[in-house]
């Protein structure tokens, strides 16, 4: 079976500037995996990688065994940023549907079943009621669940998610996360770019980054506080389900975003 996606001493970075060198993994479908760090630790520049935003700066990288866009309707992107949310007069349905242009391009009609997928995503994200609405309208965490919508939508093999639980709150951060290991059990895989070790310990495999990998593997074996404190410059451990920081780290300056 081929990997979804493989990586072999790679590096990630912008204009040629690598930001983290030798990378290494193997991401197997129906796999879900977390990459941690804080912001600058090359998380979303890893994930721009895969995603075929951004040439790798050394190795080699594949995806389903080829290069990275070689099957652009197999994989969904979700970033950060948003350029479609100040965009007039997009409502709520456009938004999502645009996950169909991957099929059919810019003016390609939408099938029975490309409607049906996105009227299944708006209805996983809670966001089918808002439908017609402005997206610009709507707040952080509406405009959120939609492009989450949005990206579920695509039906992609791969799905890369950046930050997906920025502005969710509790009930929606929840139905999302079901709805990553249900994708998973119909072996999808999945990438997540995420700061909260909560997420990641739910996730199959983390790799933690800190401008280099600090740790790659089975998350219950890697997220330690060693390996904590190496990525974010702090110690923590597991309290009633959550993370708390117990101790503060002054001396590893190589952690820290620059």
């Amino acid at each position: 079976m081929t990997a979804s996606v493989e990586a072999r001493g790679l590096g990630v970075g912008y204009q040629g500037e690598t930001v983290v060198a030798d990378i290494g993994f193997t991401l197997e479908p129906g796999q879900l995996l977390a990459l941690v760090g804080s912001n600058g630790s090359g998380k979303t520049t890893l994930l721009k990688t895969i995603a075929g935003l951004l040439p790798p700066t050394g190795g080699a990288i594949e995806v389903f065994g080829g290069k990275p866009l070689s099957r652009p309707a197999g994989v969904a992107y979700m970033g950060q940023f948003h350029p479609t949310s100040f965009m007039l007069p997009l409502r709520v349905h456009d938004v999502v549907s645009m996950a169909r242009f991957a099929r059919h391009g810019l003016f390609g009609r939408l099938s029975a079943a490309d409607r049906r997928a996105v009227q299944e995503a708006m209805a996983v994200m809670g966001v089918e009621q808002l439908s017609h609405a402005p997206l610009n309208a709507l707040s952080g965490g509406q405009r959120q669940r939609v492009f989450l919508a949005q990206a579920f939508a695509r039906d992609a093999d791969l799905i890369l998610l950046d930050e997906p639980a920025a502005n969710l709150d509790g009930a929606a951060r929840g139905i999302y996360r079901r709805h990553l290991r249900a994708l998973t059990k119909t072996g999808r895989s999945v990438i997540i770019a995420t700061h909260d070790i909560d997420e990641a310990a739910e996730c199959d495999r983390t790799m933690l980054l800190a401008h280099r990998v600090v740790a790659y593997g089975v998350s219950a074996e890697i997220l330690t506080q060693k390996a904590i404190l190496s990525t974010f410059g702090m110690v923590g451990k597991y309290q009633e389900g959550g993370i708390v920081i117990v101790e503060r780290e002054h001396a590893h300056d190589d952690c820290q975003d620059h």
